[in-house]
């Protein structure tokens, strides 16, 4: 049942996410993505068979964070005035919507607990079953009517501060590799261009190790701080 949630946030982050880079970039000059059909919700636009169905579909059948990608956003860079400005923050607002959206889930939930009789015990239970080390302690058979919605939401923070950090390490191919490269020399540029497909494993090599304690973790205790202090 908790896989069932976390897909339907997960797709539904994935969506906004492309969604995103599309109609940042239509309202930037560049119009592909749009006549394309990409400036909607609509997740059979967005999804990836490898990205949005077997990477996280194997994360899920070995315990891993609910990690991976949709389809590319088109761009044509021409069709920018000004290329590296305008590319820049087409990129950035895929990772952009993501924390957005955790911020706003996060919002809801802070409302949700200070909401009598039927809030604070939701909240709670949903924070702990989403983790697996609290899981077994929570009494599964009498839990508050609004629980179903509290899970929904804080899966959506877990997934999609998860997505923000994912997308922006810099390594091709994610947004954050597309944003280093406007900084980098020509040739060291030529040279990281080349890591192409090896970067994807790159990334899950070094994402466990590396980049969940070092940025994950931390960013996630801050929500969690903020959800539980106020």
């Amino acid at each position: 049942m908790l896989v069932v949630f976390q897909v339907i946030v997960l797709i539904f982050a994935f969506s906004v996410h492309e969604a995103s880079h599309a109609y940042a970039a239509y309202k930037l000059g560049d119009p592909t993505a749009y006549m394309l059909g990409r400036v909607t919700l609509n997740p059979l636009k967005h999804i990836d068979p490898w990205g949005s169905v077997v990477m996280p579909t194997l994360a899920l059948v070995y315990g891993f964070p609910l990690l991976g990608w949709a389809k590319p956003c088109p761009v044509t860079l021409r069709n920018f005035r000004h290329v590296k400005r305008d590319d820049i923050i087409t990129t950035f607002a895929g990772p952009a919507s993501n924390l957005v959206m955790a911020l706003i889930a996060l919002v809801i939930l802070v409302i949700l607990k200070h909401t009598p009789g039927i809030g604070h015990d939701a909240v709670y239970a949903a924070m702990a079953i989403a983790n697996p080390d609290l899981r077994d302690q929570v009494d599964t058979t009498q839990l508050p009517s609004m629980f179903p919605i509290a899970l929904l939401l804080y899966y959506g923070i877990l997934t999609n501060v998860l997505l923000f950090i994912f997308n922006l390490i810099p390594i091709p191919p994610l947004d954050g590799s597309r944003i280093i490269r406007y900084f980098l020399p020509y040739k060291v540029e030529q040279v990281y261009n080349q890591i192409g497909g090896y970067g994807i494993i790159l990334v899950f090599f070094f994402a466990g190790r590396f980049i969940l304690p070092i940025f994950y973790y931390p960013m996630l205790n801050a929500f969690d701080f903020v959800l539980t202090n106020i």
